[in-house]
């Protein structure tokens, strides 16, 4: 691992990453899109700190031409007033990224414009292919040139090639999911249309709205909150719609029963917005829920309930709403800092937690703390807050976590690393509470898993390792993952 790469993985923190987020959009009056995506994209920004873009093109021009922008960081740093009036098109997609395969550099942010033969293809994915080297291969050895490192270049390949040889492009597109394994809510931009698929599992997130006579796709329905838009409909796991002059068709030839769906049950314990609702289930109250449960499965007594912002917030909520325990604030979040940023060195004093977090001392000082966290991965993090209260003046701190233990790595999208790294593989409960200094842990109950979503049916291989489909053999999962 070279110096870079090493740095990289040290600056990680002990959160839990999403892959990206998604944004098209096709106004059928001609107006431009550009602000309404950049709007959109500002709003699933907590998606992907690491870089962003937007692409766009003009139904009613040339088939080739189309402009796109995208550089490193967040978007409101690579996206000036300047640069968004020269994003001239009425359609166009977006994305805002953090990597969990491929490397963090400017050649690997998204969307991807491809010219061909047929015109322009612009594609923005969120997910992880299983399959992606193989394919990446295959297309090696008869001739294509890579440009980046992502599977998301692997997918827009196949809908191009598979272009040259159907009468459509959402034809295409369908081609290549016949491919492509593993998790994958795309958007895709062609010269006259605009499609969104969605894996035949359902992983990642992907819904439909509608602002006047213009159309959009997000991955959370709070981006079209932010952009004025009605929401119409999810995209149902395995469809395919396409956007045209003429309105919306929709493919669902590729739908599984829906017992054999297996949507990422982190869209509703960590990555999403709480003011989203994906398919149909809001997110806030899944994460009150999770609280109630913890409350009722693994009570205490206190005299505070805390939850570690942001996603933890909602869930300590809950747990006071069932236990009767006060819910109060304990820390307040520099809110300049996302959630990633440059940490100090390893000989620096100054804690990345600390730079992220600070305690109210007034609000612990005595007090017995009930602390809510949505995750515990490796436990550098959990270990730091802990401390953190104590050091403050709490009695005891009580730790809920409002999800099971992590045991498995996960292929689909969702940065969680290798067995080794996971501090509840081989060890206990107890071992757990011991190292990060908590005066009790408790863990989400695994079944309350499908009551929190109301029996939609769910993916908990990260859990309990019985994934949806064959894992890989190897770990396919990019350079961050040792």
């Amino acid at each position: 691992m070279n110096e870079i790469h090493a740095q990289q993985e040290y600056d990680r923190d002990d959160g839990l990453h999403e892959e990206c987020g998604v944004f098209g959009m096709y106004d059928l009056d001609g107006n431009d899109v550009a602000s309404s995506i950049y709007y959109g994209l500002f709003a699933l920004q907590h998606r992907g700190q690491e870089s962003c873009g937007i692409a766009v093109s003009d139904t009613e021009g040339p088939k080739g031409a189309a402009k796109v922008h995208k550089g490193m960081g967040l978007v409101n740093d690579v996206f000036t007033p300047e640069i968004l009036d020269s994003l001239k098109g009425n359609i166009g997609v977006g994305h805002t990224r953090y990597s969990t395969a491929g490397s963090s550099t400017r050649e690997n942010a998204q969307p991807l414009l491809l010219n061909y033969v047929k015109g322009i293809l612009g594609l923005a994915h969120n997910g992880n292919l299983i399959n992606a080297a193989e394919l990446r291969k295959e297309l090696e050895y008869t001739g294509a040139i890579f440009q980046t490192t992502i599977d998301s270049e692997v997918i827009a390949y196949h809908i191009a090639r598979a272009r040259i040889q159907t009468s459509s492009v959402e034809e295409a597109v369908m081609a290549a999911m016949d491919k492509i394994k593993g998790a994958y809510s795309l958007i895709v931009m062609s010269p006259r249309k605009l499609i969104g698929a969605r894996d035949p599992y359902g992983f990642k997130p992907l819904c439909i709205g509608r602002r006047e006579n213009a159309y959009i796709l997000a991955s959370e329905t709070c981006a079209l909150d932010t952009v004025g838009a009605d929401f119409v409909r999810d995209v149902e796991p395995g469809e395919v719609v396409t956007i045209c002059e003429q309105g919306i068709r929709s493919d669902k030839s590729r739908c599984l029963p829906k017992e054999r769906e297996a949507r990422c049950i982190f869209e509703y314990i960590y990555f999403s917005r709480p003011d989203s609702i994906i398919d149909g289930i809001s997110v806030y109250h899944s994460r009150i829920l999770a609280g109630k449960f913890l409350a009722m499965d693994h009570p205490v007594d206190a005299d505070l309930v805390v939850g570690v912002p942001e996603s933890g917030n909602a869930a300590a909520l809950g747990f006071s709403l069932q236990s009767g325990i006060p819910y109060g604030t304990a820390f307040v979040k520099n809110g300049y800092v996302g959630r990633t940023f440059i940490k100090p060195k390893q000989s620096s004093r100054e804690s990345s937690v600390r730079v992220k977090l600070n305690v109210l001392t007034e609000a612990v000082k005595g007090k017995r703390v009930v602390m809510i966290d949505d995750s515990i991965v490796r436990g550098t993090t959990s270990d730091r807050i802990v401390s953190m209260l104590k050091n403050a003046g709490a009695k005891e701190v009580h730790v809920r976590v409002s999800s099971p233990p992590f045991l498995h790595e996960c292929y689909f999208g969702t940065d969680i690393p290798s067995k080794d790294q996971l501090i509840a593989n081989h060890r206990t409960v107890e071992d757990i509470r011991k190292i990060i200094g908590a005066d009790s842990l408790g863990y989400l109950e695994f079944h309350r898993l499908s009551e929190m979503v109301n029996g939609l049916p769910i993916c908990t291989g990260c859990f309990n390792g019985n994934y949806p489909m064959d894992p890989p053999d190897g770990d396919i999962r990019g350079e961050y993952e040792k």
